[in-house]
């Protein structure tokens, strides 16, 4: 098939007028010589426009290059096939076309069909986000795991394992030194005492059942009062939204956030205190946590960053500030669906 010259190339292509691809002839410098009316339709821009402007012009920045190196292989004779690049429009609206091309060595002219696939492409990276958000959250909740097994094995040993330890030695004595039985038995049932509370608070941070039993608000306030008396971090909760709008895993995650953010607060933060609220907002349930600590200026430090995962596990915003004085601030925010 005999190409047309330059001078006649705009009949060739009134073929195509009412096609909604592109339909393109370019000289080899970079112009257009022609082109149908989709290309005008969909980058925003007037015959004029387009005619009297490189073509690079109107791709993405960060296409350029590798749509000059492309360009440069079809020159050589390298036939363009299925080709992917980003092109602005003139109110800033980014396209996706996908090129077949061929060079016409003895015409000096290029010769290329494109289809508009922005839609097919929108597709494919929500997917593409969408699995890396899924792997993500499966690396968070396999590092979650493995943390609650690491807790659990110190709580063990540091706590239920020491006590026990504690409570046979003074079983020890009395069983071999008949004298001052009644001074250890007062001290083995403290140190029994101690090890129930030891055991049901390592229970409770492994599985709240009070969540079940009483729910979300009565185990914020309960935890916020226990967490103040083991870390001597002064922690006060309100709470003024209807907790039953929200699943029981949804209030399950909700605590969890609080339980990573409170571990990240005491250790990172430098803080004396936190503040802890549910409200409704802007029609919105939020959750927020603040401290007066200093030390991070963003939320996404990776100390933070269960936290952020647990927020995007349940489709809820997360927002995250510092103010120099003040400390920070955590809002996670989400939709009750009941």
């Amino acid at each position: 098939m005999n190409m047309p010259d330059h001078h006649n190339a705009g009949e060739f292509l009134h073929l195509f007028e009412m096609t909604p691809d592109w339909v393109c002839i370019a000289a080899k410098n970079g112009y257009f010589i022609d082109f149908n009316p989709a290309v005008p339709n969909t980058l925003g821009y007037s015959r004029e426009e387009l005619m009297s402007r490189l073509i690079s012009d109107n791709i993405h920045p960060d296409d350029k290059a590798i749509t000059a190196s492309t360009r440069a292989q079809l020159l050589e004779g390298k036939a363009l096939l299925n080709f992917q690049n980003r092109y602005l429009t003139k109110n800033g609206e980014v396209v996706w076309m996908e090129w077949t091309s061929v060079y016409l060595p003895s015409k000096e002219v290029v010769f290329a069909i494109a289809k508009n696939i922005t839609a097919r492409k929108r597709i494919e990276l929500e997917i593409e986000a969408r699995h890396l958000q899924y792997r993500q959250l499966a690396v968070h909740l396999k590092n979650n795991m493995e943390q609650d097994r690491k807790f659990l094995a110190t709580e063990l040993h540091e706590g239920v394992a020491q006590l026990a330890t504690a409570l046979k030695f003074d079983l020890e004595l009395m069983h071999t030194q008949p004298d001052g039985v009644e001074k250890r038995l007062e001290h083995a049932l403290v140190t029994v005492n101690m090890l129930v509370d030891t055991i049901r608070r390592t229970s409770f941070l492994v599985s709240p059942a009070i969540l079940d039993d009483l729910g979300l608000d009565a185990t914020l306030e309960w935890y916020c009062r226990e967490f103040s008396q083991g870390s001597g971090l002064y922690c006060t909760y309100a709470g003024s939204y209807n907790e039953n709008l929200f699943p029981k895993d949804v209030q399950l995650d909700l605590f969890r956030i609080c339980q990573d953010a409170f571990n990240c607060i005491s250790k990172h933060h430098r803080a004396t205190r936190i503040k802890v609220a549910i409200r409704n907002k802007a029609g919105k349930q939020v959750l927020s946590i603040e401290d007066n600590g200093a030390g991070f200026s963003n939320g996404n430090t990776s100390h933070l960053l269960s936290v952020h995962q647990r927020a995007q596990f349940i489709q809820a915003d997360y927002d995250f500030s510092y103010q120099e004085g003040q400390g920070h601030r955590m809002e996670i925010s989400l939709n009750a669906t009941g």
